[in-house]
């Protein structure tokens, strides 16, 4: 089971077959991707989606997805945020670029990895906010649907922290928005609790490797991606508003997975003062 301790050898030998495989599928997809990059069509996004999947399946979490993805383009996919995780999940899943920290585009392999996956790097800083919403606004005019977390960090997984109404800043460029709760419900075939759920998060100063060594040495797990209704940003008075009601949704979703159960999906409703 994930949430004991694995016999040391034999978690040891697990993850370096995860780790060997994880470097041998990305160093083979790294040139197919660079060849997709500068071919047009649509070949780099569905390629980039598999690549993502795979990463899941060779690291033993199997995904569960509840809900229909929006059928309109582009989309701006709103999630919770609890791990590096959540990009290998949401990424063989939704057919959407990344928004990520510009902090990632300097960490190795990952920064490759990132900018073949047409990751969209923000920094932040007051100075460049217009410049980088105006880049977000033109990849959703060009047809990118994106995925962002709203958190503005990662997080223990126990809950859904408050909702940054500047994260939507671009969203009048969206077709839709379509509010995403992930959780990872599942270890070793028996549903999670809450004590098991920081095997899964990594948050804080936590080190990438030494968290996905951690994680590589146990059986498999799973998530399950609740994908709500989709809204029209247009239908609420304000950024706020739609901050609001999206983070609701996300939240109140994220709570029932988290307590083993399945949900409906939800439609994002204004919420009322």
């Amino acid at each position: 089971m994930l949430g004991d301790n694995p016999r040391p050898v034999a978690g040891r030998l697990r993850a370096v077959r995860r780790l060997a495989s994880v470097l041998i599928w990305t160093l083979l997809c790294i040139p197919v991707q660079a060849l997709l990059l500068a071919l047009p069509g649509e070949g780099k996004k569905h390629f980039a989606r598999l690549y993502h999947a795979v990463l899941c399946r060779l690291i033993g979490l199997r995904v569960q997805v509840v809900g229909q993805r929006s059928t309109a383009r582009p989309v701006m996919y709103l999630a919770n945020h609890s791990s590096w995780l959540d990009v290998l999940v949401l990424g063989g899943t939704l057919d959407a670029v990344f928004v990520a920290k510009a902090e990632v585009g300097t960490w190795p392999l990952v920064r490759t990895v990132a900018r073949l996956g047409r990751t969209v790097f923000v920094s932040r800083s007051r100075g460049r906010t217009g410049s980088e919403a105006d880049a977000m606004r033109e990849r959703l005019r060009a047809g990118d649907s994106m995925i962002l977390f709203p958190e503005g960090t990662s997080n223990d997984g126990t809950r859904v922290l408050p909702f940054r109404s500047s994260f939507l800043a671009v969203s009048d460029a969206a077709a839709e928005v379509q509010p995403v709760s992930v959780v990872y419900d599942r270890l070793g075939g028996l549903p999670a609790c809450r004590r098991d759920r920081p095997l899964f998060a990594w948050y804080g100063d936590m080190d990438i490797g030494s968290h996905f060594w951690r994680l590589a040495r146990r059986p498999g797990g799973r998530v399950t991606v609740l994908l709500h209704e989709p809204v029209d940003p247009r239908d609420f008075g304000n950024r706020k508003a739609l901050t609001a009601a999206v983070e609701r949704t996300v939240a109140e979703g994220a709570a029932e997975l988290r307590q083993n159960r399945i949900p409906m999906p939800r439609r994002a409703l204004a919420v009322q003062d």
